[in-house]
Protein backbone atom coordinates (compact mmCIF):
# COMPACT_ATOMS: atom_id res chain seq x y z
CA UNK A 1 0.00 0.00 0.00
CA UNK A 2 0.77 3.82 -0.52
CA UNK A 3 3.16 6.06 1.75
CA UNK A 4 6.28 6.40 3.35
CA UNK A 5 7.60 4.83 7.17
CA UNK A 6 8.83 7.29 9.52
CA UNK A 7 10.54 4.74 11.38
CA UNK A 8 13.65 6.48 11.07
CA UNK A 9 12.07 9.21 13.17
CA UNK A 10 10.98 6.39 15.48
CA UNK A 11 15.13 4.85 16.09
CA UNK A 12 16.22 8.30 16.48
CA UNK A 13 13.62 8.96 19.79
CA UNK A 14 15.01 5.14 20.62
CA UNK A 15 18.69 6.58 20.25
CA UNK A 16 17.95 10.02 22.08
CA UNK A 17 20.07 12.13 24.52
CA UNK A 18 20.18 11.68 28.08
CA UNK A 19 18.17 15.48 27.94
CA UNK A 20 15.60 13.73 25.74
CA UNK A 21 15.31 10.82 28.10
CA UNK A 22 15.28 13.64 31.15
CA UNK A 23 12.47 15.45 29.83
CA UNK A 24 10.38 12.69 29.03
CA UNK A 25 8.47 12.64 32.29
CA UNK A 26 8.21 16.34 32.62
CA UNK A 27 6.26 16.07 29.00
CA UNK A 28 4.13 13.29 29.94
CA UNK A 29 3.14 15.17 33.31
CA UNK A 30 1.48 18.31 31.14
CA UNK A 31 -0.22 15.59 28.54
CA UNK A 32 -1.57 14.51 31.15
CA UNK A 33 -2.96 17.57 33.25
CA UNK A 34 -4.26 18.80 30.17
CA UNK A 35 -6.00 15.53 29.07
CA UNK A 36 -8.07 15.56 32.42
CA UNK A 37 -8.70 18.81 32.31
CA UNK A 38 -10.58 18.33 29.00
CA UNK A 39 -12.02 14.94 29.86
CA UNK A 40 -11.76 14.28 33.59
CA UNK A 41 -9.76 11.83 35.71
CA UNK A 42 -11.05 8.46 34.54
CA UNK A 43 -8.78 6.70 31.88
CA UNK A 44 -11.44 4.70 31.21
CA UNK A 45 -13.88 7.31 29.91
CA UNK A 46 -11.28 9.77 28.68
CA UNK A 47 -9.85 8.67 25.69
CA UNK A 48 -6.66 11.42 25.26
CA UNK A 49 -5.99 10.89 29.22
CA UNK A 50 -5.97 6.75 28.31
CA UNK A 51 -3.38 7.15 26.01
CA UNK A 52 -1.18 9.37 27.99
CA UNK A 53 -1.03 6.78 30.41
CA UNK A 54 -0.24 4.25 27.89
CA UNK A 55 2.61 6.42 26.88
CA UNK A 56 3.61 6.91 30.35
CA UNK A 57 4.05 3.31 31.01
CA UNK A 58 5.90 3.05 27.75
CA UNK A 59 7.92 5.52 29.32
CA UNK A 60 8.71 3.84 32.14
CA UNK A 61 7.23 6.57 34.44
CA UNK A 62 6.30 5.09 37.87
CA UNK A 63 2.76 4.18 38.92
CA UNK A 64 2.95 6.44 41.57
CA UNK A 65 3.87 9.61 39.59
CA UNK A 66 0.96 9.04 36.79
CA UNK A 67 -1.50 8.67 39.52
CA UNK A 68 -0.07 11.87 41.42
CA UNK A 69 0.01 13.87 38.25
CA UNK A 70 -3.43 13.18 37.45
CA UNK A 71 -4.68 13.80 41.20
CA UNK A 72 -2.87 17.10 40.93
CA UNK A 73 -4.71 18.09 37.77
CA UNK A 74 -7.95 17.26 39.19
CA UNK A 75 -8.36 18.42 42.06
CA UNK A 76 -5.68 21.08 42.66
CA UNK A 77 -6.32 24.92 42.24
CA UNK A 78 -3.04 25.54 41.92
CA UNK A 79 -2.30 22.91 39.19
CA UNK A 80 -0.56 24.55 35.98
CA UNK A 81 -2.95 26.01 32.98
CA UNK A 82 -0.98 25.07 30.14
CA UNK A 83 -2.16 26.59 26.55
CA UNK A 84 -1.52 24.51 23.81
CA UNK A 85 0.43 26.61 20.63
CA UNK A 86 1.44 25.09 17.51
CA UNK A 87 4.60 26.92 15.68
CA UNK A 88 5.20 26.72 11.76
CA UNK A 89 8.63 26.66 10.20
CA UNK A 90 11.25 25.53 7.80
CA UNK A 91 14.24 23.37 8.86
CA UNK A 92 17.40 23.06 7.42
CA UNK A 93 17.61 22.08 3.66
CA UNK A 94 13.58 23.63 3.07
CA UNK A 95 12.19 20.58 5.38
CA UNK A 96 8.55 21.57 6.67
CA UNK A 97 8.19 21.33 10.36
CA UNK A 98 5.41 21.77 12.75
CA UNK A 99 5.95 21.91 16.30
CA UNK A 100 3.79 20.80 19.22
CA UNK A 101 3.64 22.61 22.59
CA UNK A 102 2.10 22.78 25.96
CA UNK A 103 3.10 26.20 27.70
CA UNK A 104 2.05 27.97 30.71
CA UNK A 105 3.93 30.85 28.95
CA UNK A 106 3.62 31.79 25.35
CA UNK A 107 5.96 34.69 25.24
CA UNK A 108 8.86 31.76 26.55
CA UNK A 109 8.15 29.09 25.00
CA UNK A 110 7.93 31.50 21.22
CA UNK A 111 11.19 32.60 21.79
CA UNK A 112 12.65 29.14 22.44
CA UNK A 113 11.04 27.86 19.37
CA UNK A 114 12.21 30.52 17.26
CA UNK A 115 15.40 30.72 18.47
CA UNK A 116 15.93 26.99 18.01
CA UNK A 117 14.91 27.25 14.22
CA UNK A 118 17.41 30.38 13.30
CA UNK A 119 20.28 28.67 15.58
CA UNK A 120 20.33 25.51 13.22
CA UNK A 121 19.52 27.24 9.76
CA UNK A 122 15.49 27.39 9.38
CA UNK A 123 13.33 29.69 10.45
CA UNK A 124 10.13 30.65 11.92
CA UNK A 125 6.67 31.01 9.98
CA UNK A 126 3.36 32.26 10.53
CA UNK A 127 0.47 30.07 11.19
CA UNK A 128 -0.69 27.97 8.18
CA UNK A 129 2.89 28.36 6.57
CA UNK A 130 3.63 24.83 6.46
CA UNK A 131 0.12 23.18 7.37
CA UNK A 132 -1.30 23.00 4.14
CA UNK A 133 1.58 20.56 3.47
CA UNK A 134 0.16 18.07 6.02
CA UNK A 135 -2.90 15.78 6.62
CA UNK A 136 -4.42 15.84 10.14
CA UNK A 137 -3.90 11.70 11.09
CA UNK A 138 -3.57 9.06 13.63
CA UNK A 139 -0.55 7.16 14.01
CA UNK A 140 0.42 3.66 15.35
CA UNK A 141 3.98 2.50 15.24
CA UNK A 142 4.32 -1.47 15.49
CA UNK A 143 7.85 -3.10 16.20
CA UNK A 144 8.04 -5.53 13.32
CA UNK A 145 10.20 -7.99 15.40
CA UNK A 146 7.67 -8.52 17.89
CA UNK A 147 4.78 -9.55 15.47
CA UNK A 148 6.71 -11.27 12.20
CA UNK A 149 3.89 -12.22 10.30
CA UNK A 150 3.26 -8.36 8.93
CA UNK A 151 -0.14 -9.73 6.83
CA UNK A 152 -1.71 -11.03 9.90
CA UNK A 153 -1.16 -7.14 11.66
CA UNK A 154 -2.20 -5.09 7.86
CA UNK A 155 -5.02 -7.96 8.56
CA UNK A 156 -6.26 -6.25 12.13
CA UNK A 157 -5.54 -2.99 11.77
CA UNK A 158 -7.89 -3.29 8.81
CA UNK A 159 -10.09 -4.47 10.09
CA UNK A 160 -9.87 -1.96 12.95
CA UNK A 161 -10.42 0.82 11.12
CA UNK A 162 -7.27 1.58 9.69
CA UNK A 163 -6.52 3.62 6.42
CA UNK A 164 -3.32 2.51 5.16
CA UNK A 165 -0.44 0.47 6.42
CA UNK A 166 3.35 0.44 5.38
CA UNK A 167 6.25 -1.66 6.76
CA UNK A 168 9.87 -1.59 7.12
CA UNK A 169 12.20 -4.33 7.82
CA UNK A 170 11.80 -2.70 11.42
CA UNK A 171 8.87 -1.05 11.59
CA UNK A 172 5.21 -1.36 10.52
CA UNK A 173 3.34 1.65 10.10
CA UNK A 174 -0.60 2.13 10.77
CA UNK A 175 -2.21 5.54 9.64
CA UNK A 176 -6.06 6.21 11.13
CA UNK A 177 -8.04 9.19 9.77
CA UNK A 178 -7.48 11.59 12.71
CA UNK A 179 -11.18 10.78 14.43
CA UNK A 180 -10.59 6.91 14.45
CA UNK A 181 -7.22 7.46 16.27
CA UNK A 182 -8.44 6.55 20.03
CA UNK A 183 -10.66 3.30 18.54
CA UNK A 184 -8.60 1.71 16.07
CA UNK A 185 -5.77 1.36 18.89
CA UNK A 186 -8.12 0.81 20.90
CA UNK A 187 -9.25 -2.38 18.80
CA UNK A 188 -5.69 -3.19 18.57
CA UNK A 189 -4.76 -3.06 22.06
CA UNK A 190 -7.83 -5.88 22.93
CA UNK A 191 -5.69 -7.86 20.52
CA UNK A 192 -2.78 -7.25 22.67
CA UNK A 193 -0.49 -5.23 19.95
CA UNK A 194 1.84 -2.72 22.02
CA UNK A 195 3.02 0.35 20.14
CA UNK A 196 6.68 1.94 19.63
CA UNK A 197 5.19 5.13 18.87
CA UNK A 198 1.59 6.51 18.36
CA UNK A 199 0.60 10.10 17.74
CA UNK A 200 -2.13 11.97 16.88
CA UNK A 201 -1.36 15.19 14.48
CA UNK A 202 0.28 16.12 11.33
CA UNK A 203 1.51 13.63 8.90
CA UNK A 204 3.51 14.85 5.76
CA UNK A 205 1.46 14.59 2.47
CA UNK A 206 4.78 14.51 0.51
CA UNK A 207 8.28 13.66 1.86
CA UNK A 208 11.51 15.56 1.06
CA UNK A 209 14.86 14.05 0.78
CA UNK A 210 18.16 15.83 1.84
CA UNK A 211 21.31 14.40 0.21
CA UNK A 212 24.00 16.88 2.00
CA UNK A 213 25.67 15.25 5.16
CA UNK A 214 26.04 18.70 6.68
CA UNK A 215 22.26 19.51 6.60
CA UNK A 216 21.50 16.68 7.60
CA UNK A 217 23.48 17.10 10.38
CA UNK A 218 21.79 20.27 11.41
CA UNK A 219 18.63 18.75 10.87
CA UNK A 220 19.37 16.05 13.15
CA UNK A 221 21.18 18.46 15.85
CA UNK A 222 17.96 20.58 15.69
CA UNK A 223 15.48 18.62 16.42
CA UNK A 224 17.42 16.95 19.21
CA UNK A 225 17.26 19.96 20.80
CA UNK A 226 13.77 20.81 20.28
CA UNK A 227 12.62 17.18 21.57
CA UNK A 228 14.96 18.24 24.54
CA UNK A 229 13.08 21.62 25.27
CA UNK A 230 10.53 20.96 28.34
CA UNK A 231 8.02 23.18 26.14
CA UNK A 232 7.74 20.87 22.93
CA UNK A 233 6.00 17.65 23.47
CA UNK A 234 6.31 17.21 19.89
CA UNK A 235 7.39 17.61 16.41
CA UNK A 236 6.37 16.78 13.15
CA UNK A 237 8.14 16.80 9.98
CA UNK A 238 8.61 15.48 6.29
CA UNK A 239 11.99 14.66 6.56
CA UNK A 240 12.45 10.89 4.93
CA UNK A 241 15.61 9.77 5.87
CA UNK A 242 14.75 6.10 4.54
Amino acid sequence: MSGHSKWSNIKRKKEASDAVKGAVFTKVAKEIAVAVKQGGADPETNFRLKDVVSKAKSANMPNDSILRAIKKAAGSEDADDYEEIIYEGYGPGGVAVMVRTLTNNRNRTAGDVRHLFDKHGGNMGVSGSVAFLFQQKGTLVVDAEAYEDEDAVMLDALEAGAEDFTSTDEYYEIITSYENYYPVKEALEKKNYAFADSSQGPVPITWMKIEDEDTVSQLEKMLEKMDENDDIQEVFHNWETE
